[in-house]
């Protein structure tokens, strides 16, 4: 199981793929379906009165440990992601717009979009544990653990269907206010969940391996639903499983000001507050439990719990058994049925226009909810400032985003047509040390 998470998350993450998607072309002057995703209420504001989203693809990746210039080294990737003493934070972050399509009429903006999802995520986990795990080396050492904070492995798929509407409710030669909201229709497909919080114990290492005991007990859920029950790091279980049956509902709702010059506006701000629901996952593999984990010497285990035993683990039910098998686990309650809260974030912005063809936007993204708890979809808090240049058939631009994971990093980007290209890290990643990867691209028709 190791493997294939640290392969997964680093590896292809780093060769390929932030955590925001979409970065300066979801904050153009040039309005479409893709600014109506951080904000419905631009709807009212569509560039051309119809426009068709064909495809959009963006890959993300950001981790607080391994840079580029690791990718090079001679050390293996279990090394590099457990260095530190710093918790491990990882994030893959996956979207996919598919068929979509807006309208203007009068002060009203309309859009039907499809969406997909796929995350893979490691939030706060303890180094000392994975190099216990992935250490084959023969280490004499003892280390203490007392970590309050929940430690969680999770994965999840899912698809949506969005029903927008927005409307100008004033606007006159030199303001114009609207307001959006967004209804998500969503089809969970997977989830998994491994939490563990409260961990006070003590990792030994010795010439036989390395082992956990602890000092108090400490608290661990356990939640799969869908493929990822069966392997929640294999990139297939989360491609075959995106869309499920419908089951869970979530809203947008946003505002819009501008403050217009002419037939362009000189100053466009937004506010909106998105993916405010849950989703129930419900198949017939579900499991929702949480466990007291109490690791104490025993006869059949006199030095604790043989961490070598999870590296051919390949999916949570695995470690449950293991764990349940050896006596270290107490189960407090349980469910087949669960729900899952998605992101819920704040977004705001601001796009000045200096000078004509030049503008500069302002961006910030801050969570409403906290990523550790155990029934709770990650998203990171993100600022961002854009300068942009927009000659009608083509624009580019260049993001610069401050992401709370991997630090600061510089994209670039262009539009020309309906086709766009960037990624939020491309600079960063040529000339420092990104610790962030990513890339999107898309293609959308307007008219009218």
């Amino acid at each position: 199981m190791r493997k294939i998470i640290l392969t997964v998350s680093l590896l292809v993450g780093l060769n390929a793929f932030a955590q925001d998607h979409f970065t300066g072309i979801s904050t153009s002057n040039r309005v479409g379906i893709l600014n109506a995703n951080i904000n419905p209420s631009e709807l009212a504001n569509l560039s051309k009165k119809f426009e068709v989203n064909i495809y959009g693809l963006s890959f993300n990746v950001a981790n607080n440990k391994i840079a580029f210039s690791d990718i090079s080294s001679d050390a293996d990737f279990e090394t590099l992601i457990f260095q530190g003493s710093s918790p491990v934070n990882a994030r893959i972050d996956a979207e996919i717009l598919g068929p979509g399509v807006a309208m203007r009429w009068k002060k009203w903006g309309f859009a039907i979009t499809t969406k997909a999802h796929a995350k893979f995520d490691m939030v706060d986990i303890d180094p000392t544990i994975g190099n216990a795990i992935t250490n084959d080396n023969v280490i004499l050492n003892t280390t203490l653990l007392n970590n309050p904070n929940n430690q969680r492995l999770s994965g999840t798929s899912y698809g949506e269907v969005g029903l927008s509407a927005a409307r100008t409710f004033f606007e006159n030669d030199h303001h114009k206010f609207s307001a959006g909201v967004t209804l998500k229709i969503l089809f969970p497909g997977s989830y998994s969940n491994f939490g563990l919080s409260q961990l006070d114990g003590t990792v030994t290492e010795n010439a036989t391996g390395a082992y956990l005991t602890t000092n108090s007990p400490a608290s661990l859920n356990i939640a799969y639903s869908g493929n990822l029950a069966d392997s929640f790091t294999n990139f297939d279980d989360y491609s075959q499983s995106i869309f499920g049956g419908l089951n869970g509902f979530a809203g947008d709702i946003g505002f819009n000001y501008q403050w217009k010059k002419g037939k362009d506006y000189k100053l466009n701000a937004g506010l909106a507050v998105r993916n405010i629901g849950s989703m129930s996952f419900d198949d017939n593999n579900n499991a929702s439990t949480n466990y007291v984990l109490n690791i104490q010497p025993t006869v059949q285990n006199p030095q604790g719990l043989d961490l070598s035993l999870f590296e051919n683990a390949e999916n949570l039910s695995d470690v449950e058994d293991i764990l349940n098998s050896n006596g270290y686990l107490t189960e407090t309650s349980g469910q087949d049925n669960f729900k899952v809260k998605l992101p819920t974030v704040l977004s705001t912005y601001v796009d000045f226009k200096l000078v004509s063809k030049f503008y500069v936007t302002a961006y910030l993204q801050q969570k409403v909810n906290e990523d550790s708890g155990n029934d709770q979809i990650t998203v990171p808090n993100i600022f961002s400032i854009t300068p942009r240049v927009n000659l009608g058939f083509f624009e580019t631009y260049v993001p610069v985003t401050f992401n709370e994971i991997s630090g600061t990093n510089v994209g670039l980007g262009f539009r020309l047509g309906g086709f766009y290209l960037g990624t939020s890290s491309l600079v960063t990643a040529l000339v420092s040390d990104s610790k962030q990867g990513d890339i999107y691209t898309g293609f959308r028709w307007a008219f009218l």
